[in-house]
């Protein structure tokens, strides 16, 4: 059974209401933004951990708590979880004393360079790459991670088991797997793989579609 958050491809919930005209929809999501955006600049977790802390999130609270709601309550497990901030200092809205990483924090001039930046994943690999351009692979089913056990992975349920054709080989990459949880970068090499849509929903879906997803090698088998 997968969690709650693992809702690709899921049917019944309506289309997704796209307007590029909406930065944010109320006021408050720009301060969620920029405290997850000053709080990550602290060091303390990386993009793939702040993405399983979300799916950690309980059911109920996943299911009713809106797209920057979500954001805000993984944000507080994370900095409980990551000693920045205790349970009594959260619920009182209020420090106790000065933090020790109060001299990192991310000071108002200097958002643009640390943005520009960016924090590539990209790692030289000493995994051999074992696919090329147009092999045919299967996913591995489950989809789950296989290091740490209900851990984060980026390969969705829907595409468990599912069988496409390699786009290209994009490189080495950081295994979220691994990144997640904190057990080191274990980079290994990165492809686009394209799937046909009814492949991986049925008749149900449109036989002209093809889905093209980013699959780390460690996810692949040589299809059958």
């Amino acid at each position: 059974m997968t969690r709650v958050h693992d809702m690709g491809g899921r049917f019944g919930d309506g289309p997704v209401e796209a307007d590029d005209s909406v930065t944010f929809e109320k006021e408050w999501h720009k301060r969620a933004l920029a405290l997850t955006l000053a709080a990550g600049a602290l060091g303390r977790w990386n993009i793939d951990s702040s993405r399983h802390a979300r799916e950690c999130l309980s059911p109920k609270d996943y299911s009713r708590f809106s797209y920057y709601e979500k954001w805000m309550a993984a944000l507080a497990d994370l900095l409980v979880d990551r000693d920045l901030v205790t349970l009594d200092e959260l619920k009182s809205g209020h420090g106790h004393g000065v933090s020790d990483v109060a001299n990192k924090a991310l000071r108002a001039q200097d958002v643009a360079k640390v943005l520009a930046s960016g924090s590539p994943y990209t790692r030289a690999c000493d995994v051999a790459q074992q696919f090329s351009a147009g092999a045919r692979v299967t996913t591995r089913r489950p989809a789950g991670n296989v290091l740490v056990d209900g851990g984060h992975s980026r390969l969705p349920a829907y595409a468990a088991g599912a069988t496409g054709t390699v786009v290209i080989c994009h490189g080495g990459y950081v295994l979220p797997d691994s990144n997640g949880h904190y057990l080191g970068d274990q980079p290994e090499p990165l492809y686009a793989v394209a799937f046909e849509a009814q492949d991986l929903w049925g008749a149900q879906a449109n036989a002209q579609d093809e889905v093209i997803l980013d699959i780390w090698q460690s996810y692949l088998g040589p299809a059958e």
